[in-house]
């Protein structure tokens, strides 16, 4: 961050336009990097403490499938639209045809799982029962897809903190890009639960980690943008990975969260039809009203 400070250099007059890596901006943007570190770790990491509760699996399953259908569609669709629009002329879906390339590289995911296991079956014996190892394989392609999804999106949203040329700008990226990742953190921390319900906490721990410093990593690309003007490229790059990131984050909602759910060792009485709409209701209707600020 201090390397890409002084190859930015201070040569603006602050009196015109405000210095954007100025020292006390550069704090602020710290300030940022710290918070919305800790302010996804922690959410990150706390289902695995409410995995014992089985009705909490039950319904934060379904709310993180609204969680990110929501973002799928009201986010990262209608950004990577918005984005293609302001970058290109021509009148081509970008964003949509991206969108389901994303979702068929899930399918394909499982494809290249099912046949490389499959081999490794033939090759051993035919007798064994290989389903449990393949869906564990499914499970940890599937898991690493979504986090890539995330960690990729989420470091363009620390880029805005990071490109930020006023500590009211920064302020307001961080506010908002908080109550993406707040959320979209305790819905990664279900969604890992429900693939491999097993999951130790070291890796529940790393792959929290993981989404954490995503962001922090874009503040510091963000000024490193900013020292050499290549925010164009940036922008493209913005546009491709949340288009591809919509049709990821709609396939592990639609095939792994919302039509899946998660089955209860023990009967509970929130595991009803009734109960997974309104838990799946809340998960898109806390990214409908977050979106209220993101503009």
């Amino acid at each position: 961050i201090l390397l890409s400070a002084a190859a930015h250099g201070g040569t603006h007059d602050s009196s015109e336009n405000p210095d954007p890596m100025s020292k006390s901006l550069i704090l602020v943007k710290l300030w940022c990097l710290t918070l919305v570190f800790m302010g996804t770790f922690v959410p990150g990491i706390s289902p695995y403490f409410m995995k014992w509760n089985e009705g909490f699996l039950v319904l934060g399953t379904q709310f993180a499938g609204g969680v990110f259908l929501g973002t799928a569609l009201m986010h990262f669709l209608s950004d990577s639209n918005q984005k293609f629009g302001e970058l290109t002329n021509k009148k081509y879906p970008f964003a949509f045809m991206l969108a389901s390339g994303g979702y068929l590289l899930m399918m394909l995911a499982d494809c290249v799982v099912s046949y490389v296991h499959g081999k490794e079956s033939d090759e051993t014996s035919a007798d064994v029962e290989h389903d449990a190892p393949l869906a564990a394989a499914a499970s940890l392609g599937d898991t690493i897809l979504l986090i890539v999804a995330l960690c990729f999106h989420s470091v363009f949203e620390g880029i805005a903190i990071g490109v930020a040329e006023t500590k009211g700008d920064a302020w307001k990226a961080l506010w908002t890009v908080s109550l993406h990742k707040i959320f979209a953190a305790v819905a990664m921390g279900i969604a890992l639960l429900r693939i491999v319900p097993d999951r130790s906490l070291f890796s529940c721990v790393a792959y929290a980690f993981a989404f954490a410093m995503s962001s922090p990593l874009g503040v510091a690309i963000g000024l490193v943008i900013d020292a050499t003007t290549q925010s164009r490229v940036a922008d493209w790059v913005y546009a491709i990975s949340t288009g591809l990131a919509c049709g990821v984050f709609i396939s592990v909602s639609i095939n792994h969260l919302l039509s899946k759910g998660y089955t209860p060792r023990q009967p509970v009485l929130v595991d009803t039809l009734h109960y997974r709409f309104l838990a799946a209701l809340l998960g898109v209707g806390v990214i409908a009203v977050v979106m209220i600020w993101d503009t």
